[in-house]
């Protein structure tokens, strides 16, 4: 019986950070990572300085890519490393036709389907969550809208006089003054 032909591929990894020393070093240990996997060799791997990205809204954001060539023992590996490595971009070199196994296949596809499921369940979880958050929010605001309403409802009136004729006594006082000293001036004439 032949053996199976091993698989040769080209991935492309990016990561995007800071700083721009880290997102390097983070590239080489995934592909050291990849080195350590049974069933994968590592033919070529080359890691790209990593370069500021210049866009209006961004700031301070590096972002680097590495490009690696692997030999994988099956098809199987390929899926894997894309399922949990999310490459930017694959491209099988060797062999140019593969031949899948109908088990393979179903094993593969029972993976993607897992993993989908997975984003769908943190999907709406985090949209539930978002929702609750929302709404106590809201309640939150509507409680400090009452209670500053209440507040001002409580708060004591200014007293208003009874007789606005009556002047506090400070200014009777001023107003005797103001006579005498008119009076003053008439005798001084």
């Amino acid at each position: 019986m032949e053996e199976p032909k091993k698989i040769i591929a080209a991935f492309i990894f990016e990561i995007l950070g800071r700083p721009p020393k880290h997102i390097e070093d983070s590239l080489d240990k995934l592909i050291e990572d990849l080195g350590k996997i049974k069933g994968i060799d590592i033919l070529k791997k080359e890691i790209h300085k990593a370069k500021l990205i210049k866009k209006e809204n961004i700031r301070n954001l590096f972002t680097s890519f590495a490009e690696v060539e692997l030999q994988v023992d099956d098809l199987n590996k390929i899926f894997s490393i894309v399922f949990n490595m999310f490459p930017a971009h694959i491209e099988i070199l060797e062999p140019k036709e593969l031949v899948l196994k109908n088990f393979d296949l179903s094993a593969t596809l029972s993976e993607l389907t897992v993993k989908l499921h997975r984003y769908d369940e943190m999907t709406k979880t985090l949209i539930m969550q978002g929702n609750i958050l929302a709404e106590k929010l809201k309640e939150c605001s509507e409680k400090k809208e009452k209670k500053i309403i209440m507040e001002n409802k409580l708060k004591k009136p200014k007293k208003i006089q009874k007789n606005p004729m009556k002047k506090a006594p400070n200014n009777k006082n001023n107003n005797k003054n103001k006579k005498k000293v008119k009076i003053s001036k008439k005798v001084k004439k």
